[in-house]
């Protein structure tokens, strides 16, 4: 089965904004393309052979992923399209759009995964049909701490809500929801730099329940808002030094 793979691996190293990877069925990588290993820090892609996500990524976020790998084998279902932030190299966050599909052999037992991971970084206002929706979306980065009012948003791009809802695939591979969610999560996340209590940032990004806000950012990051925060202290001072200068004025 890998050898078939192996025989779209040109395609996918040609691909700068997307992420392959087939893994066995200890969840270890046995095939990878360009961009993952680049998204690694790493120059050759055999440095990811053999290995888990949780030996290649940061300690928690490896552990998400090979959590999630373990959960696709062994139950033996899909995961598609999962709007996920991550953490490029130097730390930089960013999104992707992430399916993984369980392999199986001639007998029906999963014996690993395929999955890809597309890059939510191009510009997106480059895309022929981004004139119909940059008055939209303006109004969603302008207006993100108010709930998503559909009928409001069709009406402002002259479409139904199920047009809307198409054109929004086709330019961002988002719904208008996960729009919603991926601007409130990118502010919370510049936000947890510069404030200490998380309930203000969950306030200021459109979150009146402040558990509601821990729970999404979890669904989406892997780690609570204040484990993220750590996450981005512990490897950056400027940040940490940042804090404690705060804590003691």
């Amino acid at each position: 089965m890998l050898e078939h793979f192996r025989l779209l691996e040109p395609v996918f190293d040609a691909m700068p904004d997307i992420v392959f990877f087939v893994k066995d069925e200890e969840a270890r990588y046995a095939l990878v393309n360009r961009a993952l290993a680049s998204r690694c820090g790493l120059k050759e892609k055999s440095g990811l052979l053999g290995k888990t996500a949780e030996e290649v990524f940061p300690q928690r976020f490896g552990r998400i992923y090979t959590a999630q790998d373990r959960s696709v084998i062994a139950q033996g279902n899909a995961m598609i399209d999962q709007l996920e932030l991550h953490l490029y190299p130097a730390r930089q966050p960013g999104w992707c759009m992430t399916s993984k599909q369980p392999l199986h052999d001639a007998h029906g037992n999963v014996v690993g995964l395929a999955g890809i991971s597309r890059d939510l970084q191009a510009d997106e206002s480059t895309h022929p049909a981004y004139s119909r929706l940059a008055a939209v979306v303006q109004h969603i980065q302008c207006n993100f701490v108010q709930p998503l009012n559909m009928p409001h948003l069709a009406s402002m791009a002259n479409m139904s809500i199920a047009q809307l809802e198409r054109y929004f695939h086709k330019v961002f591979h988002l719904t208008p929801r996960q729009v919603l969610l991926k601007t409130r999560l990118d502010a919370a996340t510049a936000l947890l730099v510069t404030h200490d209590k998380v309930t203000d940032v969950a306030a200021l990004c459109g979150y009146t329940d402040h558990s509601a806000f821990t729970r999404q950012f979890k669904a989406t990051v892997g780690l609570t808002p204040t484990e993220y925060r750590a996450l981005l202290r512990s490897h950056n001072p400027v940040i940490k030094n940042a804090s404690v200068a705060r804590s003691s004025q």
